[in-house]
């Protein structure tokens, strides 16, 4: 018997965790930039994100997240999906 994957609920799973991320993200830039570049640095393997890293309006912060959750939506039901056929 096969099993399948909810499309639906792995892309409003995928979406909320992308939500969650891109949230604590613009909160912790909000709340301590210097302190959140330095930690992204170290994630990205002593890469000096502070030269790239630009201010950007709350207007822009906020499209991001929306975008962040669309995107994350769309690859949850893309994954969904493509599990589905191969399944």
């Amino acid at each position: 018997m096969k099993e399948e994957l909810n499309t639906k609920r792995v892309a409003l799973s995928l979406g909320a965790v992308s939500f969650i991320l891109s949230a604590v993200c613009l909160l912790l830039i909000a709340v301590a930039p210097t302190a959140t570049t330095s930690i992204f640095g170290s994630i990205f393997h002593g890469i000096d994100i502070s030269k790239i890293a630009v201010p950007i309006s709350w207007g822009s912060a906020i499209l991001g997240v929306i975008v962040a959750t669309l995107l994350g939506s769309i690859v949850g039901w893309l994954f969904a999906k493509i599990y589905n056929k191969l399944n």
